[in-house]
């Protein structure tokens, strides 16, 4: 057995622990060190007081404020909901112009709308807008039914080709399925469509285009937002530009549907996506 002794060297008395000739010295702690541990333990059990800490048959111990994970959410959902109600109670009361021209609710609209579009509208429409093939990109100014506040309002609250009775609902018809137009005359509209804004006006194709698209999508191409007819002399294409699909959209039609959202979303929460989406840069 070890027993204590003064090292020669350092003065210090040893602690009587030796391993492989190495004796322990029985220096103290250093002060900081005791300090800092003191100081925990005194934290320890201020903090054993003051929040729920040790384990009991009904749970745990309370802790002198009551504290918990659900409480803290619960206070922080609440000092939420008082500060959008500071806004929520001009916001219904305001149009869409009237919120555009007040930077408060105009930047709370925003905010709003974007969450809303990320959990409601990105699945379609990505999750900044860009759309994709079939999908309208809401970045660019080419709008099917107008690009104006009341006009996004109304898309997104009635949709287009939904269920709903408000809905817009146009179509283009399927020439060569309905027998309208043969393959070789759809052909020829094809053509003139791809290079509308400088083609002859004296091919049979333009003359075909004048009896069976002008109608809808105007002599020059550039379309009608009334009856959501594109705009064919632009090089935005919702579908694609290039003759085969071109042939397809006029051999076939094309009828995307977009769901309304008046009996999911509240008044104010289309309000907030109408803001948002015109807020993209492709708002007029």
């Amino acid at each position: 057995m070890s027993k204590k002794e003064t090292d020669k060297i350092s003065g210090v008395e040893t602690t009587g622990h030796e391993w492989d000739g190495i004796k322990e010295l029985n220096n103290p702690a250093p002060r900081w060190w005791l300090i800092v541990f003191f100081i925990t333990v005194i934290w320890a059990i201020g903090y054993w007081v003051v929040y729920p800490a040790w384990p009991t048959l009904s749970g745990h111990t309370k802790g002198k404020y009551g504290w918990t994970q659900y409480k803290q959410l619960s206070d922080s959902q609440a000092e939420i909901r008082a500060r959008k109600s500071l806004y929520l109670d001009k916001f219904e009361k305001s149009s869409l112009e009237q919120i555009g021209h007040n930077p408060d609710l105009y930047n709370f609209a925003v905010a709003g709308g974007k969450t809303l579009f990320k959990d409601n509208c990105a699945t379609c429409h990505g999750t900044g807008g860009a759309g994709g093939n079939g999908y309208p990109n809401l970045n660019d100014d080419d709008w099917l039914y107008g690009g104006r506040l009341i006009d996004i309002y109304q898309v997104v609250k009635y949709g287009i080709r939904s269920t709903h009775d408000e809905t817009k609902f146009t179509a283009m018809p399927a020439f060569r399925k309905d027998g309208i137009l043969t393959d070789e005359e759809i052909e020829l509209v094809a053509d003139h469509v791809i290079n509308i804004k400088t083609a002859s006006r004296k091919t049979r194709g333009a003359k075909i285009y004048k009896e069976q698209c002008a109608s809808c999508h105007k002599a020059n191409g550039t379309g009608d937002i009334a009856l959501g007819a594109p705009n064919l002399a632009d090089a935005i294409w919702l579908y694609g530009g290039d003759k085969d699909t071109v042939i397809e959209t006029i051999s076939n039609s094309r009828a995307g549907v977009m769901p309304h959202w008046v009996e999911r979303l509240s008044d104010e929460q289309i309000k907030q996506l109408t803001i948002y989406v015109h807020s993209l840069g492709g708002g007029k």
